[in-house]
């Protein structure tokens, strides 16, 4: 039952779809329209069940919402799901009747890519709806694929966690653990690479391994070992909830940067990081640079450098988060959760007041 569901408290709508044609089946999630309509990428996965399906929209959308009131955007929460393989079951068809969707919602939600999802695929989902984010590059205007400016995002958040943790004002010599290296995770590589970082690296796919292997010198370990190898810092970026009151316990890194969603698989493994001396810095807190992208994009009249120079702010807002954190000795997502919701309390507050003025 969705409505009895943890997660679904503080949920505005969740919205399913099926088109029989395409075989498409998918979810879409509102959190919050606080600040204005929702926005947040589309993840198709398969997932084992319908539930573990509304579990994952839901936890993404809530924390859409939250990272949306972190970079200080004029949009809400929200996110959407489409259950099935993107390697065997995505079709143009199957896209378009997505997008067809979107634009029947009436540009309460707007769309952009995640996991399984490309900016070639977005452009198919444009071909039927205006409330879609993350398409090609044209010229100097914002926009384009949001991989890199995530992956940067992340990178500001480690230097700031690293100033504060380590007293390091360079990531040079360090070592870094890197749990998934798609196109976030390989950007993130590039950049620590650059930096003069020693890479440990894990993915699923050995392709992506293989890459990161040869262009960066990166050290290859076993998916279900990387999270507890000896490595300064420990970056999740594949999929969520890998960080529990068990792993914790194993974990050999004393800072947590990463750009995966929903990290922690719930408070208690906040409370587990703060009891090792482990510095973690919340996801989307430090993981908000493709949605800055996105969200420049889709309103418009912004250019390429602006988005850069916005994801660069996102090292001073770890500091914020992790300052206190650490002078209230409360685990940082505790932190980051109570500015956040403050943020959209106050601008849920205000929502009538505008209203008004506005009739």
């Amino acid at each position: 039952m969705v409505f009895a569901a943890d997660s679904f408290r503080s949920h505005e709508s969740v919205s399913f779809f099926h088109d029989e044609a395409t075989g498409l089946r998918s979810i879409v999630a509102v959190h919050s329209t606080a600040f204005g309509p929702a926005f947040g990428g589309c993840r198709m996965w398969p997932y084992a069940t319908d539930e573990e399906a509304v579990r994952d929209v839901l936890r993404l959308s809530k924390g859409m919402s939250y990272k949306n009131a972190m970079a200080g955007l004029p949009f809400g929460g929200g996110k959407s799901v489409i259950i099935g393989d993107s390697h065997q079951q995505k079709s143009e068809q199957l896209l378009r009747a997505f997008g067809r969707n979107i634009e029947g919602l009436g540009g309460r939600y707007i769309t952009a890519e995640d996991v399984g999802i490309s900016e070639s695929d977005i452009e198919v989902v444009a071909q039927e709806t205006r409330y879609v984010s993350g398409r090609r590059q044209r010229g100097a205007a914002a926009g384009g694929n949001p991989a890199p400016k995530t992956a940067f995002g992340v990178f500001q958040g480690m230097r700031a966690a690293a100033e504060l943790k380590l007293g390091r004002t360079s990531l040079d010599g360090l070592t870094v653990a890197i749990q998934g290296v798609g196109q976030v995770g390989y950007h993130l590589c590039k950049l620590l690479h650059n930096e003069g970082v020693k890479l440990i690296v894990a993915d699923v796919n050995t392709q992506s391994v293989e890459r990161a292997v040869a262009e960066f010198g990166a050290r290859a370990v076993a998916v279900d070992e990387v999270l507890f190898v000896e490595a300064d810092i420990l970056s999740p970026c594949a999929l969520g909830a890998v960080l529990s009151a068990a792993s914790v316990d194993r974990i050999k890194a004393s800072l947590i940067v990463g750009a995966a969603n929903n990290q922690l698989e719930n408070d208690e493994a906040g409370e587990a990081l703060l009891r090792r001396g482990i510095l973690y810095a919340p996801d989307y807190v430090v993981n908000g640079g493709g949605i800055i992208s996105a969200s420049l994009e889709y309103l418009g009249g912004h250019e390429e450098r602006e988005v850069w120079a916005r994801v660069t702010g996102i090292y001073e807002t770890t500091r914020v988060v992790l300052i206190r954190a650490m002078r209230e000795q409360r685990p940082a997502n505790v932190i980051a959760d109570e500015i956040a919701e403050s943020r959209i309390s106050a601008a849920r507050a205000a929502r009538p007041n505008r209203l008004r003025r506005a009739s």
